[in-house]
């Protein structure tokens, strides 16, 4: 089967073309964290923890973060001169509300913008015709998966699942697939798990709308070893066990070593350009 993919050099020249994201200040996010701490905890900031392990090794489970709600809210006709406000990128890892059910939160990785051409062959990913080197992804199962690692391709539930999200799948595939690669709609966004292996992404859900989008994550305030059952339960027994659990094992369960990190996405300008090692990552992180 031929395929169009653009050979290294074709890459090399695609990034060079394309606009440089400024560097980064370290001061400038601690200061823009701090006023948002100091300032609002609803309206500006969100508390959440993650549950699962889907964006291992980047954000591990037990890993409670604030989520900055301005960074992609809507502007104003003033306020769009004084606040940072912006459009979801390539690499950003974001939070948003499930489209399979929207009282779940969930946090991916940007992969897919409006308008772009995403598929997997073999576990790897090229978008618009351009394979990605992903410094960022974990593969840590050994088994192999036709449509999880050959996207698109005839649908393979995940499970568990919501039927919206079964239909929602369905939808994209029918819709939504050119040429054997999915291209992604206006105000929608394609969203994946650094966890490649062990993501409910938008291969099973599709797209991300763009007013599902709550914000980004920009600190990892606390980090505790936990289980999924613990930090996703919500009976008053899984409330008891996690609570006698913090007692006990407070100390020593703390990821201390994780507390106050900032979270940064990956622009492509950082990408790079030769072929990387498979990272299989902490098998107990």
């Amino acid at each position: 089967m031929a395929e169009q993919i653009k050979d290294n050099k074709a890459a090399e020249t695609e990034k060079e073309s394309e606009p440089k994201e400024p560097p980064r200040n370290s001061i400038a996010e601690w200061a823009v964290t701090i006023l948002l701490l100091l300032f609002g905890t609803t309206t500006l900031v969100q508390a959440f923890v993650i549950p699962t392990g889907s964006m291992e090794d980047t954000l591990l489970i037990g890993d409670h973060l604030l989520v900055d709600k301005l960074a992609y809210a809507p502007s104003g006709s003033i306020s769009k001169y004084i606040l940072p406000y912006e459009e979801p990128k390539h690499g950003d890892i974001i939070v948003f509300r499930f489209p399979g059910d929207l009282t779940n939160t969930f946090v991916k990785r940007v992969i897919g913008v409006p308008g772009d051409h995403l598929r997997m062959v073999h576990r790897d990913l090229y978008r618009n015709g351009v394979k990605l080197n992903e410094p960022y992804v974990y593969h840590k199962l050994d088994n192999y998966d036709e449509y999880r690692d050959n996207f698109p391709g005839e649908p393979t539930p995940y499970q568990p699942s919501t039927a919206l999200a079964a239909e929602l799948q369905r939808k994209m595939l029918q819709d939504n697939v050119v040429n054997g690669e999915v291209v992604v709609p206006k105000n929608s966004y394609f969203a994946m798990g650094d966890n490649r292996d062990n993501s409910l992404d938008s291969r099973y859900w599709g797209f991300v709308p763009r007013e599902n989008i709550i914000g980004k994550p920009i600190v990892i305030y606390w980090s505790y070893r936990a289980s999924t059952d613990d930090l996703a339960g919500s009976s008053f027994s899984s409330l008891v066990s996690h609570g006698a659990d913090l007692a006990q094992h407070f100390f020593s369960r703390t990821r201390w070593n994780r507390t106050l990190n900032l979270i940064h996405g990956f622009p492509d300008s950082q990408l790079p350009n030769h072929e990387i090692p498979v990272n299989h990552g902490n098998p107990t992180p």
